[in-house]
C-alpha cells in the first residue's frame, strides 16, 4: 500500500525545440519554410507502467517563403496542440526510452509584419499526424532530463489564398531537450 502511495503518475515537461520544415512543391509553387526554434510544454499521465497519455502545447515563429508562379512571404506564429499515446520501452543504463504516436493541430497565425505578409492572408489550422520517441535520464526521483524527436506530417498551408495552394504534404522535424518534473 505504501508503495502505491509514493508512485508518481503525472509529469510536466518544459523543452526548447528546433523546428525544421521540409520544402515542398505543387502547382508551380515552391514553399521553403525557414528553420527556427521554439518552446514545448507538456503534461503526461501514466495509465499503466508501460502506457501514458500526453498532451502538449508548442510555440514557434517562422516564415513560409513561396516562389514560382506566385511569390511572397508569410511570417506566422505556429501554435502546436497535440495529444499522443506514449509507450515506455525497456530501460538501459540510466536511460528510460519511449515511443509515441498521436495527432493534433498546427494553428498558423500570420503576424502581419512588414515584409512578411501577403494581402488577404488569414489564420489557418492544419491537422497533423505526430510520431516520435525519446529518452528521459533521471536526475533525482522527481526530476529528469529529456531529449526527444517529434515528427509532424501535415498538408501545406495556403493562409486562405488560392494562389498559394501546392496541394502537397510536408514534414516538420522537431528535436528538443528539456526538463521533466514528476509528481
Amino acid at each position: 500500500m505504501s508503495a502505491v502511495a509514493q508512485e508518481t503518475r503525472s509529469e510536466i515537461s518544459l523543452q526548447g525545440t528546433g523546428f525544421l520544415t521540409k520544402n515542398s512543391d505543387g502547382y508551380g509553387i515552391h514553399n521553403r519554410p525557414t528553420e527556427t526554434g521554439g518552446l514545448l510544454v507538456g503534461y503526461r499521465y501514466r495509465v499503466y507502467r508501460w502506457l501514458s497519455a500526453e498532451a502538449n502545447y508548442g510555440y514557434v515563429r517562422n516564415t513560409q517563403i513561396f516562389s514560382g508562379s506566385y511569390s511572397g512571404r508569410v511570417q506566422s506564429n505556429i501554435h502546436q496542440i497535440t495529444s499522443s499515446a506514449v509507450v515506455k520501452l525497456p530501460a538501459f543504463s540510466k536511460l528510460e526510452p519511449y515511443a509515441r504516436a498521436g495527432g493534433g493541430a498546427l494553428v498558423l497565425d500570420p503576424t502581419d509584419n512588414a515584409g512578411g505578409s501577403i494581402a488577404g492572408q488569414s489564420r489557418q489550422t492544419r491537422g497533423a499526424f505526430l510520431y516520435g520517441g525519446g529518452a528521459d535520464c533521471p536526475i533525482t526521483s522527481r526530476l529528469a532530463f529529456r531529449a526527444e524527436y517529434r515528427g509532424y506530417v501535415y498538408k501545406n498551408p495556403t493562409f486562405g489564398l488560392a494562389n498559394l495552394k501546392t496541394d502537397s504534404y510536408s514534414h516538420i522535424a522537431q528535436p528538443s531537450v528539456g526538463l521533466v518534473f514528476k509528481f
